[in-house]
């Protein structure tokens, strides 16, 4: 057998996958984190006529120039942030974004200011940078939000960037304005990165979404199409910060993918310059379930913050075995330890599935809390 390099040591494979490994296929999925809605019309013909037209050629590394154009208009007219479009690169989704500031920015030694809980995937890359995860607490009793004074309280002299994720995966937490300005003051004060995954900032429910970007140059921006236009398996996305920034970036993508689909390409300027009506009727109904699935699980006596974005609660759990007897029963959740210490005794559930199966998926599993 070759010996594998150290590097994959340190991480494991994606323990929410696993649990689509060992449960029943027709089993209720309040697992994953895709949305249940098919890609809008439009974008589908403008990715259809692309490939018709033989557009199917590479394009510059950092992407079309008209959709860069349309990701700039984009940042100045919902987060008021002027965005070059030299200084924007489309990507293979969100997810290599934050591969490639991991590998652009981290090196050993470097510690990382990490919300806990947070997405499982920003830690594996972290450590596969070799960087030094130091998890910042985001609490129940703070709605699971990430307070300033908290992050100022973990800065040292090796603070090298600090991940924030807001709409948050596995919460629904939505950042408070005063503390991502606060948190954008001290990346400037103390010189360290923000690495901004924005995917879920169009699905928010009565707030608003703030970009650290806004108040520090010392930002690269991640967003994408997959959640918002339900694009999830074309895998386009993109991200934005400084000139010197995205020229360090600009070598991780080069000589990974080169440049994003062509296609996807085509479909994400159609998402981004045509009717938004799709985004709105997906959000609208997300709130619908969301009220359902609080109601039941806090009726069941399973605390639930009422999350105020993304498509996730994570109510507190104590029963161990609570995730198992779920799955045996026909309700695929999430573990809240995958996510981080602050975990224990939660469970991730996502709303990305129809009303009538979160009715459903409910009362079984007001059934599996009866015993």
């Amino acid at each position: 057998m070759i010996k594998p390099a150290s590097r994959t040591k340190s991480i494991e494979l994606s323990l929410i996958r696993k649990m689509f490994e060992v449960t029943n296929p027709d089993a209720i999925n309040l697992g994953i984190g895709e949305p249940d809605f098919d890609v809008p019309e439009n974008i589908k013909q403008a990715m259809k006529e692309s490939i018709d037209e033989n557009d199917s050629h590479y394009t510059p590394n950092k992407g079309i120039v008209e959709l860069r154009e349309e990701i700039s208009k984009k940042f100045k007219k919902d987060n008021d942030i002027n965005v070059n479009p030299d200084n924007i690169i489309v990507t293979v989704g969100a997810s290599e974004g934050l591969f490639m500031c991991a590998q652009a920015f981290l090196e050993k030694g470097d510690e990382i200011l990490l919300p806990d809980p947070s997405f499982l995937s920003y830690e594996a890359c972290i450590k596969l940078a070799g960087g030094t995860i130091v998890p910042v607490d985001c609490t129940m009793e703070n709605e699971f939000k990430l307070k300033a004074e908290d992050v100022e309280s973990k800065i040292t002299n090796q603070t090298k960037a600090i991940m924030l994720n807001s709409p948050s995966n596995p919460t629904g937490a939505v950042m408070e304005k005063e503390d991502v300005k606060a948190i954008a003051d001290l990346s400037m004060d103390k010189d360290f990165l923000i690495i901004s995954d924005e995917i879920y900032e169009k699905i928010i429910y009565d707030k608003k979404h703030y970009s650290p970007a806004k108040y520090s140059d010392n930002v690269i921006t991640l967003n994408g199409f997959s959640k918002t236009y339900a694009m999830t398996g074309l895998r386009i996305g993109y991200l934005a910060g400084n000139e010197d920034n995205i020229e360090n970036l600009l070598k991780i993508h080069q000589y990974n993918v080169a440049c994003a689909s062509t296609t996807a390409q085509r479909g994400a300027y159609e998402a981004l310059s045509g009717p938004q009506h799709e985004v709105k009727k997906m959000v609208n109904e997300f709130k619908r379930r969301r009220d359902l699935i609080v109601r039941r699980l806090n009726e069941m006596g399973y605390e639930t913050v009422n999350a105020e974005g993304a498509f996730y609660v994570f109510p507190k759990i104590e029963d161990e075995d609570f995730v198992m007897k779920a799955a045996k029963a026909g309700v695929i959740t999430v573990p809240g330890i995958a996510f981080g210490s602050n975990g224990k005794e939660h469970v991730r559930m996502s709303y990305a599935n129809s009303y009538e199966n979160i009715k459903k998926a409910m009362d079984i599993l007001e059934r599996v809390a009866n015993g």
